[in-house]
């Protein structure tokens, strides 16, 4: 692999499901490469974290360190005689660095031994593999605009993927989703019910005032009123 470019093979190949990192692959950006190792965790049974990014001078990331997602030390504050989960960190060394050199992504080191059993049956649920694509998105919300209950909504997708291990998130993460989506001040959510009541509000009294503030997703991020005594 020394020297060869990782942007020569066709990730598509079953040739390309076998290959382990090893320093010198070349990759032709960081997404490439973050990709990569990425899809290498899923397939081996084992969750990605961003460790370390460097900028340089004009705010550009020249070198990544990615990690085991068990990577690091966790202190409980439980004893372990009484604890009924095990620790999800223990120091695992397994991680790739990456530097850019002349607009390309190089392995400058890299481990591959855990210190912990891996699950490549469960990793598409390990937390930093967990993905909604746009189609289960889209799903969620049309359902949850119609009135459907989330479970039911999820149990349905279960259904259609064939089974919960072919699933790429939980329930939990359908919540989550819908939650942000409830809160969009583009549907009739918290976001909606705080709009109706300021107008309201300015309809009894035309001295008060509100601001909101939103972020890219139409987000409420900070919200701002006076009435007429203030």
């Amino acid at each position: 692999m020394d020297g060869e470019s990782v942007e020569d093979f066709n990730t598509g190949d079953e040739s390309f499901s076998d290959i382990v990192p090893s320093v010198n692959m070349c990759f032709g950006s960081m997404e490439d490469a973050k990709k990569f190792y990425c899809d290498y965790g899923k397939r081996c049974g084992f969750g990605v974290r961003t460790r370390t990014s460097k900028k340089n001078n004009k705010n550009k990331v020249y070198y990544l360190r990615l990690v085991c997602s068990r990577e690091g030390k966790y202190v409980s504050n439980i004893r372990p005689e009484v604890k009924t989960l095990p620790s999800q960190t223990n120091q695992c060394p397994a991680g790739i660095t990456f530097a850019r050199k002349d607009d390309k992504w190089v392995v400058r080191t890299v481990v591959v031994e855990h210190s912990h059993e891996l699950c490549p049956q469960t990793s598409n649920l390990i937390r930093g593999n967990i993905k909604l694509n746009m189609h289960a998105k889209h799903t969620l919300e049309v359902n949850d605009d119609a009135g459907v209950r989330i479970n039911k909504s999820f149990l349905s997708m279960v259904s259609d993927a064939g089974g919960y291990e072919n699933m790429e998130f939980m329930e939990r993460d359908a919540r989550n989703f819908i939650g942000q989506h409830r809160r969009s001040v583009c549907k009739d959510g918290d976001g909606q019910t705080l709009l109706r009541h300021f107008s309201k509000m300015r309809d009894l009294n035309n001295d008060f005032f509100y601001e909101l503030e939103m972020d890219e997703g139409n987000r409420i991020t900070s919200v701002f009123c006076a009435d007429a005594k203030s």
